[in-house]
């Protein structure tokens, strides 16, 4: 059975429901036939992100996920996924600001997973398992949405998206 934490550094936004997200969850790790235990999934703000990356991965730069494996069998881990980038790029992807987040924490579970995107091959490659896996776990209509509450951190494994 996953234990799921979900928190964010703002109330202000809109994110998807912890049904939507147990269920994107479900879907990756039997997909990538994964065993998973402890999941930790966190809606954070640039600043927040942008000091993980620097603090953990010494990278100056925003990015809009960072994953920390914190033990790989089964899985456990902590996602966190920069919500101002999700609402500052969605529309540019033609998405709405719910996909975009989904598609954010599939790609850092795909991290947890241990695919990587440090090449062009390797990110092309992730995105095809995004898809198959935004896909496979459907539209989310059933699973409507949940607003935030307070962030954690964590460490060990990371990878940013």
């Amino acid at each position: 059975m996953l234990t799921l934490s979900i928190s964010a550094t703002s109330e202000d936004v809109q994110l998807p429901s912890e049904a939507r997200l147990r269920r994107l969850a479900a879907t990756v790790f039997e997909g990538e036939q994964k065993a998973a235990s402890n999941l930790g999934i966190v809606f954070a703000d640039h600043d927040t992100v942008l000091e993980l990356n620097r603090e953990w991965l010494e990278h100056d730069w925003h990015t809009d996920v960072i994953s920390f494996l914190l033990e790989e069998e089964p899985v456990e881990g902590e996602v966190y996924v920069d919500f101002e980038t999700a609402a500052e790029r969605h529309q540019e992807f033609g998405a709405t600001l719910l996909e975009e987040l989904e598609r954010y924490v599939v790609h850092g579970l795909l991290h947890l997973c241990g695919h990587d995107d440090a090449t062009d091959e390797q990110r092309a490659a992730m995105r095809l398992l995004e898809n198959r896996y935004l896909t496979a776990a459907g539209d989310g209509s059933d699973t409507g949405t949940a607003a935030g509450a307070a962030a954690d951190t964590g460490e060990s494994g990371a990878a940013e998206g």
